[in-house]
């Protein structure tokens, strides 16, 4: 079982959610500026898209062999010494993307990336839920996926006023991860531990969440495609470096404003009806993207609500997973959200860099419209077919 906060039942241990909270900011911004990043600087080598998109596959490659890992770590030396490592390992690997800008170097630095960011997102995730009390659960996980997205935006917001032909994007994120290393360590003592005695696996918990991994997978997959090969995208259509960064940090900004609030409209009528209106949006903005690209104001609107509809769907996800487990089956959960975050963004830019050199620019609207589709069809599918009671309850903690 994980072991409780200094704070008393029921209360909220501010200083400790705020550590958490900065924690999966660093994970947000750790992607968030690495791939559109590294996309411009091979887009400017000549690097080809299926390329680009294989490279940034590599990040979510080690998510997807680190998670069943990390909490054995997490058990083994403890959550926050784990946490505290990971975020060294990530101003290690940033300064080594930086310094050496080559392929040979990014394959392996881009697949380190990964094992390093689980360290943080497994633990905070899981730490996130137990700081929580019952009564403000959904409103904190709400903010749990507004920092994730902060990170996301600071990200290409940064690029703006750095550029991406210097070191200075590469310093921000070296700076913050040092930073978030010592904030961990200030603290450790206030955060929940993991006890070596409660037992829980990813293949014990999957199968008792399946639409939840699914929609984890979706999320990703847009995600890390829209980082990735916007950048791509945009400057295929004759926008500038900074037109795009700008374009995509008011994307992420949608995501910013709204998690909460697609929290509290998630509790009142529920994941599934949720889950068809953001679908349905996305699917909407993304038949839009070619026919605004070339107008600044309809193309921002338009990111704005493409954005929170898109990331909406994980906030859904991780409010249903913390109602439904603690302890051990919450890591175990939180592991499986790591693997499938990793599917998910392996696949997204491979398919979309794919489906760009197949059919042209345009191939990335189109693959994001049929993965939403097919996450609105399943969608509907279970608010027409209910969930047996015996398969509600085994999921129930």
């Amino acid at each position: 079982m994980i072991g409780a906060a200094t704070a008393a039942p029921g209360t909220l241990d501010r200083l400790a959610i705020s550590v958490v909270l900065g924690m999966v900011a660093v994970f947000g911004l750790a992607q968030g500026l690495t791939y559109p990043l590294l996309a411009f600087i091979l887009e400017r080598q000549g690097v080809p898209a299926w390329l680009i998109g294989a490279n940034a596959a590599m990040m979510a490659i080690g998510l997807i062999v680190s998670a069943p890992l990390t909490p054995q770590l997490a058990l083994r030396f403890g959550a926050a010494r784990l946490a505290i490592a990971s975020a060294l390992l990530l101003a290690v690997l940033f300064a080594l993307i930086g310094l050496f800008q080559s392929l040979l170097v990014w394959f392996p630095a881009r697949l380190l990336l990964g094992f390093a960011i689980n360290g943080l997102y497994i633990s905070s995730e899981t730490w996130v839920n137990q700081l929580a009390p019952d009564r403000m659960r959904g409103r904190l996980l709400g903010l749990y996926s507004t920092a994730l997205a902060g990170g996301f935006a600071l990200g290409p917001a940064s690029l703006v006023l750095t550029g991406t032909d210097t070191l200075a994007p590469f310093l921000i994120c070296i700076t913050v991860c040092l930073v978030c290393g010592g904030l961990i360590l200030s603290i450790h003592h206030r955060l929940p531990q993991f006890s070596a005695g409660d037992t829980g696996s990813i293949r014990q918990v999957a199968p008792l969440i399946p639409f939840l991994l699914v929609i984890t997978g979706t999320a990703a997959a847009f995600d890390q495609a829209i980082l990735t090969l916007f950048p791509v995208y945009g400057l295929g259509h004759g926008l500038t470096a900074g037109a795009v960064s700008t374009a995509l940090a008011i994307l992420i900004v949608g995501n910013i404003l709204f998690q909460v609030p697609i929290g509290i409209i998630a509790d009142r009528w529920g994941a599934e009806r949720m889950m068809t209106l953001l679908c349905a949006l996305t699917i909407l903005g993304a038949a839009l993207l070619p026919l605004v690209i070339a107008a600044p104001l309809p193309l921002w609107a338009m990111l704005f609500v493409w954005g929170s509809a898109a990331y909406g769907i994980y906030t859904i996800a991780l409010m249903e997973l913390g109602r439904r487990f603690s302890g051990a089956m919450l890591i175990a959960g939180n592991a499986g959200f790591a693997v499938m975050w990793g599917v998910g963004g392996a696949l997204g830019p491979a398919l979309a860099g794919s489906a760009m050199d197949l059919f042209g620019l345009n191939g990335l609207p189109l693959l994001l419209a049929g993965v939403y589709t097919l996450l609105l069809v399943v969608a509907l599918y279970r608010q027409l077919v209910p969930q047996r009671p015996a398969a509600r309850s085994a999921a129930s903690d």
